[in-house]
């Protein structure tokens, strides 16, 4: 007589016995999630970073940024899959000891029964595929002008097989996928950009699409110039002042020659106050004490005719720390957005990243 074990090599009898009951367990008392089912990258055209390549077939197996590892521009499969699934629900505690609203349980484990959710999508939930929960949708939300629910989306994170799933025959029934919320990005543009509508909440159709209605990219940019205004308000130049300081004058008699020093304290006023003129070179016949800004230089610098030359008194050193910046290097060198003609035609941007400048190249043989 054989010894007996549960274990077999291969998929037995008793295991699929179990897997079947398993399966009812889900089917019974699981809740419906809608799986939309990660295509792979977009294929965006050729161009002449090689660490973005092109691949003739689409999959969930490409790499659209072999440099930073990044599938950002993401295709989602345009129908829709139903699975049953099971988690712990549990209360979502918002957690205000910090500046802003944070969530301390915003992460669910869900499980799926591994060979019903082979069959139905035909591989294994993975990383980046997206699950919308019908029944967290929001029929009451606060804004009563909403045409449609609002729904919850969340994106797997992880997904491996789960320790509880393992029967008596050592074989794994379950699959537990970690999942967090979608926010408004780029990777999720097709889901975003759906239709909103779906008369759950009125029979009135609706042009708005699911990112008018979940995404808060228009709060926060609100929120973001907001606090530009009030720090350019508070803060409208960089350095600090010293016009409201009276210089006494030169020898002359006319007007100082000399400025405070400070950080960042070179303005475009001359010392007192005293008028200035602003031009890119210097005038034919100067009076003993005429202050000329020279907006040619970078940055600007104020000069004082002494009768016999032009004496720099400052730089323009306090300059606006948003907006439309003036000649300094903050403005011209950081914030620098022009652009360069080449000789064979093409324009390139005078400000590039590192990663477009420190390409991988191919060795070159022979």
């Amino acid at each position: 007589m054989p010894r007996l074990s549960l274990y077999r090599s291969d998929h037995t009898n008793d295991y699929k016995w179990q897997d079947r009951r398993i399966s009812e367990i889900y089917t019974i008392g699981g809740v419906g999630v809608n799986i939309h089912k990660y295509l792979g990258p977009k294929d965006v055209g050729a161009t002449a970073d090689i660490t973005q390549p092109q691949y003739a077939n689409q999959s969930e197996k490409n790499i659209q940024d072999l440099l930073f590892l990044e599938n950002r521009d993401r295709s989602y499969d345009t129908s829709i899959y139903e699975l049953r699934g099971h988690y712990t629900i549990q209360d979502i505690d918002y957690n205000l000891s910090q500046f802003g609203l944070f969530q301390n349980q915003d992460t669910l484990y869900i499980t799926f029964h591994l060979n019903d959710m082979v069959d139905r999508l035909g591989r294994k939930i993975i990383p980046g595929d997206v699950f919308e929960m019908p029944h967290l949708r929001d029929y009451y939300p606060l804004d009563e002008t909403l045409p449609a629910a609002l729904k919850k989306f969340y994106v797997v994170q992880e997904a491996t097989r789960a320790s509880e799933g393992y029967a008596q025959t050592w074989w794994n029934h379950i699959w537990r996928c970690k999942v967090a919320p979608m926010v408004d990005g780029q990777e999720y543009r097709d889901i975003l950009d759906m239709n909103a509508a779906d008369g759950s909440k009125s029979d009135i159709k609706t042009n708005s699409t699911i990112r008018d209605l979940l995404s808060a990219y228009n709060k926060n940019n609100e929120i973001n110039d907001a606090v530009v205004n009030q720090a350019d308000s508070d803060v409208p130049q960089s350095g600090y002042s010293t016009n409201a300081l009276y210089i006494l004058p030169a020898v002359d008699g006319v007007s100082p020659i000399v400025s405070i020093p400070g950080y960042l304290t070179g303005s475009a006023t001359p010392p007192n106050g005293l008028p200035v003129t602003a031009d890119v070179a210097f005038p034919q016949n100067p009076t003993v004490g005429q202050y000329v800004l020279r907006t040619d230089y970078l940055p600007n610098r104020l000069f004082r005719y002494d009768g016999q030359k032009w004496v720099a008194i400052q730089d323009v050193q306090r300059t606006a720390l948003t907006g439309n910046l003036n000649a300094t290097q903050l403005g011209s060198f950081i914030n620098n957005n022009k652009t360069t003609l080449l000789a064979n035609g093409a324009v390139i941007p005078q400000k590039q990243t590192l990663s477009n400048l420190l390409q991988i190249l191919p060795d070159k043989l022979g």
